[in-house]
C-alpha cells in the first residue's frame, strides 16, 4: 500500500495517517520529521539539508527527493508507505512519480481528504489548548463541558499565535494556489480517492479504509 495523502491545513491527514500507520504497520513519511532526522543521522543528503534547516530556509526538491529515497528504501517501507506533505506542487509530484518508478515502487493512490473550507477555517482558527492539562480542544467543535472542565479548574483556552484568522487565510490560499492542482494531477493519473473528512476522527478513518479496499 503506497499512498499519498492529500488535503488542505486541518483537514486532519496527519490524524489519519498515524491511524493507518498503527493499522497496516507501514511507515507515515513524514516530511518534515523525514528531514530532522536524516539531517541528525548525516545521511548523504542530510548533510545538504542541515545547514538550510538550521538557517530556517526552504530545502531544495533535489535534495528533498534524495531524502525521501534513502528514507523509502529502509527495510519498514517496503511493504508500503504513507507520503504526508509531499509532493505540494505538480513539479514535485512528477519528480516523485519518476523517483517512484526507479525504485519498482510506483503509487497505489492518492487520497484527499476533503473538507468544506469554512470548516476549516473554524477547525484552525478555533483551537485552544488548556493551560491546566495541555488537552487541545476547540471554541467551535468542543462540547461546553470539555470547555468548562478547562476553565472550571482555573485553567485557560489559550490560543497558538499562527492560528488567527490571516494567517489561516493566507496558508488556505498557499495551499488552493500550489497544491489543489495535484488533485486533478492524481485523477487524470486514476489514482484519486477522495474521502468525506468533515466527520468524526472515526468516521472519516472508517470511509478511509472502506475506500481503500
Amino acid at each position: 500500500m503506497r499512498i499519498v495523502l492529500l488535503g488542505a491545513p486541518g483537514s486532519g491527514k496527519g490524524t489519519q495517517a498515524r491511524k493507518l500507520m498503527a493499522d497496516k504497520n507501514i511507515p507515515q513519511v513524514s516530511t518534515g520529521d523525514m528531514l530532522r532526522a536524516a539531517a541528525a543521522a548525516g545521511t548523504r543528503f542530510g548533510v545538504q539539508a542541515k545547514p538550510l534547516i538550521d538557517a530556517g530556509n526552504l530545502v531544495p526538491d533535489d535534495v528533498v527527493l534524495g531524502i525521501i529515497s534513502e528514507r523509502l528504501g529502509e527495510p519498514d517501507a517496503q511493504e508500503g508507505f504513507i507520503l504526508d506533505g509531499f509532493p505540494r506542487t505538480t513539479r514535485q509530484a512528477l519528480d516523485l512519480e519518476e523517483l517512484l518508478d526507479q525504485m519498482g515502487t510506483p503509487l497505489d493512490t492518492a487520497v484527499l481528504l476533503d473538507v468544506d473550507f469554512e470548516i476549516l477555517m473554524k477547525r484552525l482558527t478555533g483551537r485552544r489548548t488548556c493551560s491546566m492539562t495541555g488537552k487541545l480542544l476547540n471554541v467551535y467543535f468542543s462540547s461546553r463541558e470539555e470547555l468548562g472542565e478547562c476553565t472550571g479548574a482555573g485553567g485557560e483556552l489559550v490560543q497558538r499565535v499562527d492560528d488567527n484568522e490571516e494567517t489561516i487565510s493566507n496558508r488556505l490560499a498557499v495551499y488552493r494556489e500550489n497544491t489543489e492542482p495535484l488533485i486533478e494531477f492524481y485523477r487524470q493519473r486514476e489514482k484519486l480517492i477522495t474521502i468525506n473528512a468533515e466527520g468524526s476522527v472515526a468516521e472519516v478513518y472508517e470511509s478511509l479504509i472502506a475506500a481503500l479496499s
